[in-house]
């Protein structure tokens, strides 16, 4: 069994990338999870069930839209229903779109502010009640190094991020003289199927291998040239779940191979 025995968790944007890694770490930590996203559902909970710590740990999963406020109330009251309270909640959704300010679409900006920054407001605001009136609570808030810097083409996504760091610090100093902690984790360059793809596509852009492309994307902004991995930042997650950082509160942690140190 693990810490978590017994604590209830959601992710969203769960059912692949880094939210999958996540959510199967806190599962392998003894927590009920309850997942969230599209694709392949199925799979998603079968390989968290197979990481689950014993046979008594629930996996469910909801199917809510984030950007919209409803669904997501539905999903926050289901993880209440099916599994309690939540204790671990991690903000994981998010979507990304790539075009300079002056011909970004209107519909685009929207669906990434509301995706990538405005659930994490409703979510949080349904947990932290319950979280309060258990005295403990884990909030933590999949951010990107583009909470921190910028990079052209990306408007709204490093708004939306730039405001999730910062609503992180709100979320941080209202619980401070509480056992509820807030951080934010800020990954660099990971490959996840959206990141493949970006791989693929530079590779046939520039006719070289997947190997050459791969090196030339990361070396462009990530000094290590590798790639941080869903268990990296799963294992971070962790960490900011466990008693050792209870004095954790407010951090933008990141984890990024060395871009934001130059």
């Amino acid at each position: 069994m693990g810490f978590l025995d017994g604590k209830v968790a959601l992710v969203t944007g769960s059912t692949s990338g880094i939210g999958l890694g996540i959510a199967r770490k806190l599962a392998a930590s003894g927590a009920h999870l309850m997942l969230n996203g599209f694709g392949d559902v199925p799979g998603a909970i079968a390989v968290v069930r197979d990481a689950c710590a014993s046979g008594s740990q629930r996996v469910v999963h909801h199917g809510a839209d984030m950007s919209k406020c409803a669904d997501i109330e539905a999903m926050m009251a289901d993880a209440v229903r099916e599994l309690g309270p939540v204790n671990v909640l991690v903000n994981n959704a998010g979507i990304q779109h790539v075009a300079p300010v002056e011909s970004f679409s209107p519909e685009k900006w929207d669906a990434i502010i509301a995706i990538n920054l405005t659930a994490a407001f409703h979510t949080t605001r349904l947990a932290i009640p319950a979280m309060r009136a258990s005295n403990w609570g884990r909030i933590v808030n999949v951010a990107s190094v583009h909470g921190l810097v910028a990079s052209a083409h990306k408007a709204a996504y490093v708004a939306a991020k730039h405001g999730l760091v910062g609503f992180t610090k709100v979320t941080a100093l209202e619980t401070a003289r509480t056992g509820i902690t807030c951080n934010a984790i800020c990954p660099g360059w990971v490959l996840t199927p959206l990141v493949q793809k970006q791989v693929e596509a530079r590779a046939a852009e520039q006719q070289s291998s997947l190997d050459d492309a791969r090196f030339g994307l990361l070396s462009e902004k990530q000094p290590s040239a590798e790639f941080v991995t869903p268990d990296d930042l799963a294992e971070l997650t962790l960490f900011l779940c466990s008693e050792a950082a209870r004095q954790v509160r407010g951090a933008a942690w990141n984890m990024d191979g060395g871009w934001t140190a130059q």
